[in-house]
């Protein structure tokens, strides 16, 4: 891999993540970058590595993945540097993240992750819009893997749950 190259993927992550207003897994900028055929994913790997050192990205870990955002020096960059990638690779990222936005969205705002506290296990989870926290709640339960299957019954479960507890708080005694 060129040294070209490797500032050309730093800025298609730089790009992606400063045209959405919610962090992105890795998961879901390699879908991207792989499905194009941009280029592997071990530079992609090596790309995203190098953001992170430099603070152009800040990674926030859950459970199962990480959620990258950009941080104010990585906008700086993509701001000075944007120039350098291609109208055709800016308009195929607009693209997908114009037909993935809800998808995209939804992946990063419904989160999940638990945690041992004092022979018991807490699950924490919530859903965020736009960095704003709308829920967030923490269940302590007795064993791990109630713990996980809570956390894992969140993706789908999240936003009836929401309504209930706003249908419920809302309601006239």
């Amino acid at each position: 891999m060129t040294n070209e190259g490797l500032v050309l993927y730093k800025l298609m992550v730089l790009y992606m993540l400063d045209r959405v207003d919610f962090p992105l897994t890795f998961a879901q900028i390699s879908q991207f970058v792989l499905d194009k055929g941009y280029t592997s994913y071990f530079n992609l790997q090596i790309a995203i590595n190098e953001l992170i050192e430099n603070d152009f990205i800040k990674p926030t870990a859950e459970r199962n993945h990480s959620l990258y955002e950009i941080t104010e020096q990585g906008k700086e960059a993509i701001e000075l540097f944007e120039f350098k990638i291609s109208d055709a690779i800016k308009m195929d990222i607009l693209n997908y993240l114009k037909e993935q936005k809800i998808e995209l969205r939804n992946e990063s705002a419904i989160s999940s992750d638990y945690y041992p506290s004092n022979n018991e296990y807490i699950a924490q989870c919530s859903i965020k819009e736009r960095n704003q926290t709308l829920l967030e709640i923490k269940l302590t339960v007795p064993t791990q893997e109630q713990a996980i299957h809570i956390c894992d019954s969140w993706q789908s479960k999240s936003e009836e749950i929401y309504q209930y507890l706003i249908t419920q708080v809302w309601q006239d005694t």
